[in-house]
């Protein structure tokens, strides 16, 4: 090969080098633009949180927590009863304190403390080697505006997401409460908050990164990042007016009667939705941790399962009506007592009252024990039995909240006469007052049961919305039996123990029961320890509501037509006032 050959070969080469030199800096330069466009834009919320901070970072990775709402129907709007609030965490850097003394007694009168917290704190404060002494969590605005007037060397704070409850001691049962774990972590307990913690925690981001042999987050190495998403928003059927409402009267009738507790539940009967819950004795959910015991954070009306006593009995002539082995018109002659299948004894009226030939009607009315068992034999075990399931006793209603109890009916699945006998007016079987108003609200909705719903809606931070809507479980009872029923249960307040708890200028349905208490240690029932209750609805001919109020051990009076039946009657002349339901009668 000649030179020149040899130097075009040379130069061809090196032309070819220089070519794929320039093609790999333009890719090189490619690589570089697409990453840069990568990071401006798809993990700019990251890189900005970076710069600004740890702080930031950490705030991107930690989801907010979902609030909860009450309506309040009349001002179409939605009232927060459970909320986050930025508030200060206080603390101390014993380096930096001057004098421990006077910084100790300027925190006591700030704070509040006793003589034997100032002493204690000011050991803490005097401790030169110690960085960090907690002073006090969860300081509003006013009381951190008093600290930081006196400017107190080595006293500081933060700020930290708190849970606060804004109308306290109104809905402690049905919110619940934002409460330590035994790791420090925070979760909801018991009501809403238990319920549906995880959704209302929202999800945790998270952040993979190379680090350099420092710990440090290097700028340019691989990583995933995927940020917090903030919990839902959950909005209660609860209405806040009728909520307050119902929650004071029963506060100040448990005060009046020197009673144990009570519970108050009011709902739609068309929709099954609840308007107002409520238990005596309440708690505040923003100070938990100052309750005597712990028991007092189940909530009485889904929990406290109970012998319903006399509100049991419409069930029972709903139940024969439906089977069509009685009418309201039915008579049967009542002797004072009568002998049943399993029992040795006699089972009697209250008070031993003997009341001859009666109707069924009158059966209600005086709320005859003997008379009850006659329909429940009429019928038979096996289908008063059925009906009452049918009721949906002795099974969960599947309500969102957290601590509900089915109740037990297990003795009527044993087919002896003498348990059907003892339920038929309220004996030997246990109900919750949740349980109660679903099965009256039944009667009130032409016999059809519905589901009790109190989510109204979940409001997700993206937008979406989650409408809860009604469920039907079971037609358990004709709708002219349900009538019927209806009409007896108006007969009981205008002509029987239920008349405290009428409204004049409406037909109100309703019954009374005054239940004994079981003994927890022995056979047989406690003295001088009654449970009163009124279960009830109306105006009958279109009701707006179905409600139960319950009062446990009054100290005052025995009889449930001088405890609940008045409170029924207040609350439900509110209620129909609220509603705007004009009167369809004279009002004397």
């Amino acid at each position: 090969m000649s030179q020149n050959s040899c130097r075009r070969a040379q130069t061809s080469n090196n032309d070819l080098r220089l070519e794929v030199f320039r093609y790999a800096v333009v890719l090189f330069a490619g690589v570089i633009v697409l990453k840069l466009f990568f990071i401006q834009v798809f993990q700019h919320n990251f890189y900005e949180a970076l710069a600004s901070g740890q702080h930031e970072l950490f705030q991107e990775l930690i989801p907010e927590r979902g609030e909860i709402y009450l309506h309040d129907f009349k001002d179409e709007t939605l009232v927060p009863v459970a909320v986050n609030q930025e508030l200060a965490s206080v603390y101390a850097d014993p380096r930096e304190v001057e004098d421990a003394d006077d910084t100790a007694e300027a925190l006591a009168e700030i704070f509040g403390y006793e003589e034997d917290a100032i002493d204690a704190l000011d050991a803490r404060l005097d401790r030169p080697d110690d960085p960090y002494e907690p002073i006090e969590r969860k300081v509003d605005d006013k009381t951190l505006e008093k600290l930081l007037a006196l400017e107190l060397p080595g006293i500081h704070y933060t700020r930290e997401t708190s849970r606060l409850y804004p109308e306290p001691e109104m809905s402690g049962h049905v919110l619940g409460f934002l409460g330590a774990n035994e790791d420090g972590s925070l979760s909801g307990k018991y009501g809403i908050e238990g319920y549906f913690d995880e959704l209302l925690t929202g999800t945790q981001g998270y952040l993979l990164s190379e680090r350099d042999i420092a710990g440090r987050l290097i700028a340019v190495g691989e990583r995933e990042y995927e940020p917090a998403k903030d919990g839902a928003d959950v909005v209660l059927t609860l209405d806040r007016t009728i909520q307050y409402m119902a929650c004071s009267s029963l506060k100040a009738a448990v005060e009046k009667h020197g009673a144990d507790g009570g519970s108050i539940i009011i709902v739609s009967p068309s929709t099954g939705k609840i308007l107002a819950m409520c238990g005596a004795p309440d708690f505040d959910s923003n100070r938990y941790g100052e309750v005597d015991s712990i028991n007092v954070f189940n909530n009485p009306a889904i929990f406290d399962a109970y012998e319903p006593g006399s509100v049991f009995k419409p069930f029972t002539m709903a139940a024969a009506i439906d089977a069509q082995a009685v009418t309201p018109t039915t008579t049967f002659t009542d002797t004072g007592s009568v002998i049943v299948d399993g029992w040795p004894k006699p089972i009697g009226n209250a008070e031993g009252k003997v009341y001859g030939t009666v109707d069924m009607t009158q059966v209600l009315e005086d709320s005859i024990n003997t008379g009850m068992i006659y329909a429940m034999r009429a019928m038979g075990v096996e289908p008063f039995v059925q009906t009452v399931k049918s009721f949906g006793f002795g099974q969960y209603t599947g309500i969102e909240l957290e601590t509900e109890n089915a109740g037990t009916i297990d003795s009527l699945d044993l087919g002896a006469e003498i348990y059907a006998a003892t339920a038929s007016f309220g004996q030997g079987i246990t109900v919750t007052p949740l349980q109660i108003v679903m099965a009256y609200a039944a009667i009130a909705n032409g016999g059809v049961l519905k589901a009790p719903l109190i989510v109204d809606e979940i409001q997700y931070q993206d937008g979406t919305i989650e409408k809860r809507s009604t469920r039907d479980i079971a037609q358990v009872i004709d709708p002219k039996t349900a009538r019927l029923v209806g009409a007896m249960l108006v007969s009981v307040i205008e002509h029987g123990h239920g008349r405290r708890a009428g409204v004049p200028g409406y037909y109100i349905g309703g019954k009374t029961g005054t239940a004994q208490v079981a003994k927890t240690d022995g056979i047989g029932y406690e003295e001088d320890n009654t449970i009163g209750s009124f279960a009830g609805f109306g105006p009958v001919e279109d009701p707006k509501f179905a409600m139960v109020v319950r009062i446990d051990h009054p100290r005052d009076v025995v009889w449930a037509e001088s405890t609940a039946a008045p409170l029924f009657g207040e609350i439900a002349e509110f209620l129909l006032q609220y509603f705007e339901v004009p009167p369809v009668r004279a009002i004397e």
